[in-house]
């Protein structure tokens, strides 16, 4: 079964920036320190980084950055994938 690499690449890249949406939204309503504080903790880390105050600007870099990278991550995917799923 083939893939369609521009496909997979959006759908890479919408979960990749919903995902960060998501923290995003976390950092704004001021939920994002205790989160990640809980995540290190259950990797028994000790939690090292402190959550800066949110910024829209920065939020959306952060979202169109990601989107941008997990479809390129996922049009590379679906090429590998149709190299080895060859009709």
């Amino acid at each position: 079964m083939k893939t369609n690499k521009y496909l997979v690449g959006l759908v890479f890249g919408i979960l990749g920036a919903v995902w960060h949406l998501f923290w995003s939204v976390l950092v704004w309503l001021g939920w994002a320190q205790g989160f990640i504080d809980f995540i290190f903790r259950l990797h028994f880390i000790t939690p090292p980084y402190e959550i800066t105050p949110f910024d829209l600007r920065t939020a959306a870099m952060l979202v169109t950055i990601v989107f941008i990278i997990w479809a390129i991550f996922g049009f590379i995917a679906a090429i590998v994938w149709n190299m080895f799923h060859k009709q």
